[in-house]
């Protein structure tokens, strides 16, 4: 059993930041308090002032295996999460095939079993025709169901209003979704299509995915969980007036509707797609500054619970297409850490607040095992930043597979040093342990 000593670290945690030691005795926390003493054969590691942090939990990723591989794998994504500092991911259920029956989910699971450099679920999607294998699913053991309520991949979209009312009736899982009402999307696309054809300027995205798209099927969604009782946690908001959706009168392990916020939607405003094109095409789009600024207000003040990255990476050709060609999505799990430490250097949040955000809530949320917190007994899912170290994102230093990232040119003002999952050292000063994979979570339902 490797154990390993993290001494004189500033530890956050639960709201508070100390200055502790961290003992590691195989994959777990064994011991945190000061001047802990070194076992025999411990490798030590001074932490010099640097930041512990819980590895981050990332809810919302794409990671493009099986099927869609030439954009992105589990090794190659889940290679950049270690380096960005999460150390669990949730994978979404549209790849080719389909994670929409058992037996293709199940493939996922073992796929990741052999190339996770992190811990990983994955999410069983729903469909207008799959009730029975949906239900099938292990609450023990997957994430949840994901429910694609517009912007859909296949056969995805749920658009029946009485399946979608069984499937909120039916289980106790979290039923995560993407809310986007497609007829609203549909005329908003006809009549710039109508006007520009296949070259529609990139700044009227934010139009044909409107404001009024979101919030039609969010507010739809929420009332039928209200009806039902279903568990609903409501994916990537990207209004202000969809944050008037939540509460944040109760704790959030009491809340039955929860919501997430991406890193883009925190980061870019509208003005920004003249330099950042198609590179900033998100589905649900990035929108005005005022909506920005609201999603920020809902963050601090509970109404939103988490912050994920949405990471879904396509390739650089594929971005670079026309309009209507151009996918949407974008690579981001490599820089989400740096990216929200930035705006706690600039005063925006609390590193309390983000660790809050995107380790403790997830965990919550999702009812995970032992992962989430610095805590004695829990997984030894942790990251060493060094605050002091700036650095700068170019094509080079990207480990995603696509190539590219939106913050290039952008400078970090800290560094992310070590990543340890379940107590092993997977990234070191840009160096990888290769040999050593992550563990499939699980849950406490």
């Amino acid at each position: 059993m490797s154990t390993t000593l993290i001494q004189n670290a500033n530890i956050v945690n639960e709201g508070t930041t100390i200055k502790a030691d961290v003992l590691i005795e195989g994959n777990y926390i064994s011991k945190i308090g000061t001047n802990l003493s070194a076992p025999n054969n411990a490798k030590i590691i001074d932490a010099k002032g640097q930041y512990l942090l819980p590895g981050a939990i990332d809810d919302q990723v794409h990671f493009r295996e099986p099927g869609l591989t030439h954009k992105a794998n589990i090794a190659t994504e889940s290679r950049a999460a270690a380096a960005g500092g999460i150390t669990t991911f949730i994978e979404m259920p549209n790849t080719v095939p389909q994670a929409t029956n058992q037996i293709e989910l199940e493939k996922k699971f073992e796929t990741a079993s052999k190339d996770s450099y992190v811990n990983y679920s994955f999410m069983f999607g729903g469909t207008n025709d799959n009730l029975d294998e949906l239900l099938k699913t292990d609450p023990q053991k997957v994430a949840g169901i994901k429910l694609f309520l517009g912007s859909s991949t296949g056969n995805m979209l749920v658009d029946n209003e009485e399946v979608l009312r069984k499937i909120f009736s039916s289980t106790n899982m979290v039923i995560s979704v993407h809310c986007e009402d497609e007829g609203t999307i549909r005329r908003n696309f006809q009549e710039y299509k109508d006007k520009f054809g296949d070259d529609i300027p990139i700044k009227y995205h934010p139009i044909i995915r409107s404001e009024e798209a979101c919030y039609l099927s969010s507010s739809k969604a929420i009332q039928l969980a209200k009806e039902t009782g279903a568990r609903l946690h409501i994916f990537h908001l990207s209004t202000a007036k969809e944050t008037g959706l939540f509460r944040n009168d109760i704790p959030l392990k009491d809340k039955k509707i929860t919501a997430e916020v991406c890193i883009h939607h925190l980061t870019f405003e509208d003005a920004d797609y003249d330099k950042k094109g198609t590179f900033i095409k998100w589905n649900p789009a990035v929108k005005t500054a005022a909506d920005r600024d609201g999603l920020w207000k809902a963050l601090l003040d509970d109404r939103i619970d988490v912050i994920a990255t949405d990471h879904a990476p396509h390739t650089l050709e594929e971005k670079q297409n026309l309009y209507t060609s151009a996918p949407s999505g974008g690579p981001l799990v490599q820089h989400a850490y740096p990216a929200m430490i930035n705006f706690v250097k600039e005063g925006k949040i609390s590193l309390e607040k983000v660790v809050e955000k995107m380790c403790h809530n997830p965990a919550i949320l999702f009812e995970i095992k032992k992962r989430g917190y610095i805590k004695e007994g829990f997984y030894a899912d942790l990251v060493l930043v060094d605050f002091e170290k700036s650095w700068t994102a170019t094509k080079e230093n990207t480990l995603y597979k696509c190539g590219w990232t939106p913050f290039e040119g952008t400078e970090f003002s800290s560094t992310i040093t070590k990543t340890f999952v379940n107590g092993n050292l997977i990234f070191d000063e840009g160096t990888f342990n290769d040999n050593i994979k992550g563990q499939r979570i699980e849950f406490d339902r």
